[in-house]
C-alpha cells in the first residue's frame, strides 16, 4: 500500500476615571494625596485585571503541558493505488521528524508481486511521506518524555522486525495499527484504505490528544 512508481484594558481606564472623580469631589486634597489616589486606583485595576487573566494563562500553560513535548502522528497519503499509511514521530519543539511505515522494497513489480505473495519490505520514509500536498488524513497524539522513549523504541523495534510486505496480510495499515495498539489506542479493522483507517482510528478514540502508557 504505497506509491512505488515514484518513491517519495477597560479596568485601567475605569481606574483613571475613578481617580479623576475623587479628585473633583475633594478639591481640598493636596496634589500628593490626589496622586496617591490615582496610584491606588491604578493598582486596584491592575490587580483585578491580573486576577482575571491569570487563570486563563494557567489554563493555557496546563494545556500545553498536557499535550506533552513528544508526538506520534498517524498519517495517510495518496498513491497510485489505494494509498499509504505511515507515522511521523518526534519532538514538538523540533522541525525534524522520524518516519516509519511498511512498504515493498523495489520497483513496481515488487508491489504487484506483493499482492500474490510476500516480498522484501522497507520501513522508512517513502516517496510522498513528507509532502503535505499528498496528505489525506492524520491523527496526532502527544506523549510525555518517558512514554515517548518507550513508544519510539517500540517503533524502531517494529521496523527492525518487519522484513516482509504483503498487500493482504502484512501491510501498512497493519504496521501503524501495531503502533497504535502498543500505545493503548483502540484500533479499527486494519485491512481497509489508509485514509479510512486513520479517520476511523481518530473517531474510535474520540479524537483524544494525550496518551499515557500504563505503568509497568
Amino acid at each position: 500500500m504505497t506509491n512505488k512508481p515514484d518513491r517519495s484594558g477597560p479596568c485601567i481606564l475605569a481606574g483613571f476615571a475613578l481617580a479623576a472623580m475623587l479628585a473633583c469631589t475633594t478639591p481640598s486634597a493636596s496634589a500628593h494625596e490626589s496622586n496617591k489616589r490615582v496610584a491606588d486606583a491604578n493598582a486596584l485595576a491592575t490587580t483585578e485585571t491580573a486576577s482575571r487573566l491569570a487563570p486563563q494563562a494557567n489554563r493555557r500553560a496546563v494545556a500545553r503541558a498536557e499535550k506533552g513535548p513528544y508526538y506520534v502522528d498517524f498519517r495517510a497519503r495518496t498513491a497510485a493505488s489505494w494509498g499509504h499509511a505511515f507515522v511521523w514521530y518526534g519532538k514538538t519543539s523540533e522541525r525534524a521528524v522520524e518516519v516509519a511505515g511498511l512498504t515493498p522494497a523495489g520497483d513496481t513489480w515488487a508491489y504487484v508481486l506483493g499482492h500474490l505473495t510476500w516480498v522484501p519490505a522497507e520501513t522508512g520514509a517513502s516517496y510522498g511521506d513528507l509532502d503535505p500536498d499528498y496528505l489525506t488524513a492524520n491523527y496526532r497524539v502527544y506523549l510525555n518524555e518517558a512514554d515517548a522513549k518507550r513508544v519510539f523504541a517500540y517503533i524502531k523495534k517494529l521496523q527492525a522486525s518487519s522484513p516482509i510486505w504483503n498487500a493482504e496480510t502484512t501491510n501498512c495499515t497493519g504496521f501503524i495499527g501495531d503502533i497504535a495498539e502498543y500505545m493503548g489506542l483502540k484500533v479499527p479493522y486494519r485491512w481497509q484504505r489508509p485514509e479510512n483507517f486513520v479517520n476511523s482510528l481518530k473517531e474510535m478514540n474520540g479524537g483524544r490528544q494525550m496518551v499515557r502508557l500504563s505503568a509497568e
